[in-house]
């Protein structure tokens, strides 16, 4: 009878877990260039002193899904994304560097080029810096031009390059603060054959229809547990009630 009862309590906080999962998901379904992440369960035996006779529920994050999110126009000159396969290095909180698809940049008081949140953006030694400029230009393989100030339309100066890189996508994990990172945090080599448009940005590739049947799902195995548990219950009293006629 304990067991499964047990397997009842576990298996309900674990769809718990899962629910938050897919609430993420559906929370970021507007976010530039998120990746959604998976959620699955699976049963795990009890070690211990004894033998494994007990097996509980497990929700776990088995990966990320990488595919690509839908361009949006925005016609902005800052505003970039990655064709088909590749990522934009930026610089993380940590000082490490990581990787994003989010590719709305502006240029801060002192000149860094960063992201949306803030995010240092890598370029060929470092975080890019933009001189004062009349115009800046990002062109389809991340390099960046601008237009001094006081000088003419045509006079472009090249001042640095987005680092773009495309790691194997089976080695690459997405940490809690929702950056990519390869595996033992390897930095990655310029890819040049990684490309961008400018005036678009990624948007998210979650499926909202998909996160909402995922919510369900789990909301009505959550609903099954407690029905288990309460029968648990209704099985241990009647156990004790037979055994005080005895």
């Amino acid at each position: 009878m304990d067991k499964s009862l047990y397997i009842s309590m576990s298996g309900a906080s674990q769809n718990m877990l899962g629910q938050r999962a897919h609430a993420n998901n559906l929370a970021n379904v507007a976010t530039t260039g998120f990746r959604r992440d998976f959620e699955q369960a699976r049963s795990m035996p009890v070690y211990g002193e004894t033998m494994p006779t007990r097996a509980y529920a497990m929700s776990e994050r088995p990966g990320t899904d990488l595919s690509s999110g839908t361009l949006i126009q925005t016609g902005r000159d800052l505003d970039i994304a990655v064709e088909r396969d590749g990522w934009i290095a930026v610089q993380a909180p940590d000082g490490t560097e990581a990787y994003t698809r989010a590719g709305s940049l502006h240029i801060t008081e002192f000149g860094q080029l960063v992201t949306g949140n803030g995010l240092a953006v890598l370029g060929n030694g470092g975080p890019v810096a933009i001189p004062p400029a009349d115009k800046v230009e990002i062109g389809v393989d991340g390099t960046i031009s601008v237009q001094a100030l006081g000088e003419g339309p045509n006079v472009l100066a090249e001042v640095d390059r987005i680092k773009l890189v495309n790691p194997e996508q089976q080695t690459m994990v997405k940490g809690l603060d929702g950056l990519m990172r390869v595996e033992g945090e390897v930095e990655q080599d310029p890819d040049g054959n990684v490309r961008i448009v400018t005036g678009f940005l990624e948007g998210s590739n979650v499926n909202a229809v998909e996160e909402m049947t995922a919510m369900l799902s789990l909301a009505r195995q959550f609903e099954l547990h407690i029905k288990m548990m309460r029968t648990a219950e209704e099985n241990a009293q009647v156990t004790d009630r037979l055994l005080q006629m005895s």
